[in-house]
């Protein structure tokens, strides 16, 4: 595991080195920042982020389908960083023995017979183009013995210290395997047909006394061209005629009666027009014209050309190879071989295909991460920026209470930004895994629209924008649908209303039963409308993509990832709707989210169950809180105290668990329980306490409080015993709405 985390750090490193290097200065205070906040509650939420990141880039490495990895140009060529597709390549079963097994160096990778001249390549490549990608081929020696061949695709890249290589592989034994099979059957195939050849010039023989030795010596080679081409045509370019000394389908009718015909051009011409493409027509007159054959034998031997033909409407690639039979310095006698290289030509451009397509979606995904991790980077700093300003005022103005007053809630609303920048780069990588879920729950529409607006009042009213809503026209406002997944919708929604509306502007919700499917279904609509800044008709195709902001942060003056949209879309797919939307320059936007839900018939909203535990809290029993962390522990002690509860605490689960096998009947009304905590987690410590054998004590409610807040979290504390799970930081309105539901 030790050597994962290095791993993972280590990419993590190299990758980012190139956004903070843009910083300059700035990083330097960026660092002086992560310090000073080392010693604050925010310290996490920043922890939090990094780990994040640092999974995202291994994800995107150990899902590329080859190996990935980086060394250091100079000295020992020192490994940096490999990708788990390397272990798997060299037969490894950790990345520790794989680094082990190549002595953590480049040089150790390659097979020490092909160590001197892969470098040497590599060298000579990087030499004549420094921004392309240099290719090589070698062997490597896998753990278990066996010799492998790769591909490997590297790029070089400048550093202060001496450059470093980022390298893709790729194993081509079988391909390399194949190649030197078919080298070997073209050899057979060779020298079965040299030795047919050598039969016929036995037959020959009989004929050589009546034949001049020129006539001899154009008839060998024309001969020994004859072994790949299927036309083969000698050339008087002085007398203007041509000899068919072997003729292929294409030719084969104008050849019919004899075999020396006049004139070359008109021989040409007739077969271009019959078959050559059109596109290529040109081209081939060109090619086969006699003053070019002259102009182009007169500094070569060979000359060779691809051209395309028709044949029954399907396309194929033919070559064209012109030879220099003649003696002395003018060009006279010329052999003209024509040969099908279709399969040839295609396997390359497919090929080629390839590999530019890779390129394109590596540079792609390159440009795509850069310009996150940006934009990442300048977000995070500003609500620290303004965390650490508005915290400095308050010290400064610790007198003047709504000054104060007014600075905590700024530093409340940035802590939130930072909040919602995480939980939106960690719900889209949960969408991008397929790991989200819709579930069916009972609730209620007005609820639902209610809590979003409580939800987004602070920050509105900081702004100086005015939140209105209406659901007049929710008819059936009780339903059974994914209570969580609904708010998220209206939050992003709202959120970015609010985000993109100027100082006086306004934001609308809207919520209306649209039309009665059937007795258990019908179609509602939600409308977030603003009187923002709006979105350009251009940038609307684009503006439920991942990461596609219509400005960037810096010249817009707004944060958020670009993922909030994309986020929203998805859930609204998943869920069976459609999302929809609307927008003027200068005149603001309305989006639009229709849905179908399943109505709640057997709802009884006169029915409570709910406010036992509240009721037992407000007449002194105690709380229980399980948190490890110091900081944490501090902080909800004092705001359940300030909102007159008692509370008892306990840093991990074993110590919770005795607190709770020792109580009195009645002491404990509810227990707060961390998940991640050393000794005994929250999972074990609640399975723990529901076994207890007094049935007061085994019956606490259990609420869990913990940073992980997806879906599969809040099942497996349920499944552990617990009564509801509740994501941090700790919301005490939403703490206080659990408390009196159970």
């Amino acid at each position: 595991m030790e050597d994962h985390r290095t791993n993972d750090y280590r990419l993590a490193e190299y990758l980012l080195q190139s956004v903070f290097e843009s910083f300059g200065q700035q990083d330097q205070e960026i660092l002086n920042m992560l310090e000073e906040y080392q010693k604050t509650e925010l310290w996490p939420l920043v922890e939090a982020y990094k780990q994040n990141s640092i999974l995202q880039i291994k994800r995107f490495t150990d899902e590329m389908p080859g190996g990935f990895f980086i060394y250091r140009a100079a000295g020992n060529e020192d490994l940096l960083y490999a990708n788990e597709a390397m272990q798997r390549i060299f037969g490894c079963d950790s990345m520790k023995e794989f680094q082990e097994w190549v002595g953590n160096s480049f040089r150790g990778i390659v097979h020490p017979d092909d160590l001197e001249e892969v470098e040497q390549s590599i060298v000579e490549q990087i030499r004549h183009s420094q921004f392309d990608l240099d290719y090589v081929e070698y062997r490597i020696i896998r753990r278990d013995g066996e010799v492998r061949w790769v591909e490997d695709y590297g790029h070089f890249v400048h550093n202060s210290e001496g450059g470093i290589f980022y390298v893709f592989i790729s194993d081509a034994t079988e391909k390399k395997n194949r190649l030197m099979e078919e080298r070997l059957a073209w050899k057979n195939e060779s020298l079965r047909r040299e030795e047919e050849w050598k039969n016929q010039i036995q037959v020959y023989s009989q004929e050589l006394e009546t034949i001049s030795l020129e006539h001899l010596r154009r008839l060998e080679v024309i001969e020994g061209l004859s072994v790949d081409y299927a036309s083969i045509f000698y050339l008087d370019l002085q007398q203007d005629w041509i000899q068919a000394y072997r003729l292929g389908p294409l030719f084969g009718s104008q050849f019919v009666h004899e075999k020396q015909l006049s004139g070359i051009r008109k021989c040409f011409d007739t077969f271009i027009d019959t078959w050559v493409h059109p596109e290529d027509q040109a081209f081939v007159r060109k090619i086969t014209s006699q003053d070019y054959i002259r102009r182009k034998l007169s500094s070569r031997n060979t000359v060779q050309h691809h051209y395309r033909v028709l044949v029954e409407g399907r396309e194929a690639y033919q070559q064209i190879y012109i030879v220099n039979v003649g003696r002395g310095t003018q060009v006279v006698q010329v052999v003209m071989g024509f040969r099908n290289v279709d399969s040839e030509v295609r396997h390359e451009l497919e090929h080629r295909k390839v590999l530019e397509t890779t390129l394109e979606q590596a540079k792609a995904a390159n440009i795509a991460r850069n310009t996150f991790l940006a934009n990442m980077s300048h977000d995070l700093r500003t609500p620290m920026n303004a965390i650490a300003g508005f915290t400095e005022l308050a010290r400064r103005h610790r007198n003047e209470p709504e000054k104060v007053s007014e600075y905590l809630d700024r530093i409340e609303e940035s802590g939130k930004q930072l909040l919602q920048l995480l939980s939106d780069v960690l719900e889209f990588t949960k969408i991008e895994s397929d790991q989200i879920h819709i579930e069916e729950e009972e609730c209620s529409l007005l609820d639902v629209v209610d809590n979003v607006c409580t939800a987004v009042l602070l920050r509105a009213r900081l702004r100086g924008i005015v939140i209105s809503r209406d659901m007049s026209g929710l008819r059936h406002p009780d339903v059974c649908a994914d209570r969580e997944k609904l708010e998220e919708i209206l939050l992003h929604l709202v959120y970015n209303a609010i985000k993109y509306t100027l100082r006086g502007g306004s934001v609308s919700i809207t919520a209306e039963e649209v039309k009665r499917l059937s007795s258990d279904y019908a179609v509602y609509r939600f409308v977030v409308e603003d009187t923002g800044i709006g979105i350009g008709k251009e940038f609307l195709p684009y503006i439920f993509e991942p990461f596609e902001r219509e400005k960037n942060t810096t010249l817009s003056g707004v944060q958020g990832t670009g993922l909030g949209l994309a986020i929203t879309r998805n859930i609204v797919d998943r869920m069976g709707g459609i999302i929809e939307v609307a927008s003027e320059v200068d005149h603001g936007s309305r989006f639009t989210v229709t849905l179908s839900l399943r109505l709640d018939h057997a709802k009884n909203s006169g029915q409570d169950h709910g406010g036992n535990t509240l009721e037992c809290l407000k007449n002194g029993q105690k709380i229980l809180l399980v948190e490890d962390n110091e900081i944490n522990r501090e902080i909800e002690v004092e705001l359940l105290c300030s909102m007159g509860f008692q509370a008892d605490t306990a840093e991990n689960g074993s110590i919770a668990v005795d607190m709770v096998k020792n109580s009195q009947p009645e002491e404990y009304a509810l227990i707060l329980m961390d998940i991640q905590m050393p000794v005994m987690d929250g999972h074990q410590a609640a399975q723990a306490i529901r076994n207890l054998p007094e049935p007061y004590q085994a019956g606490i409610p259990i609420v869990a409080l913990s940073a992980n807040a997806f879906d599969e979290d809040r099942k497996r504390s349920m499944k552990s015993g617990m009564n509801a799970h509740l994501a941090k930081p700790v919301d005490m309105d939403r703490l206080i709405e659990l408390i009196s539901e159970i």
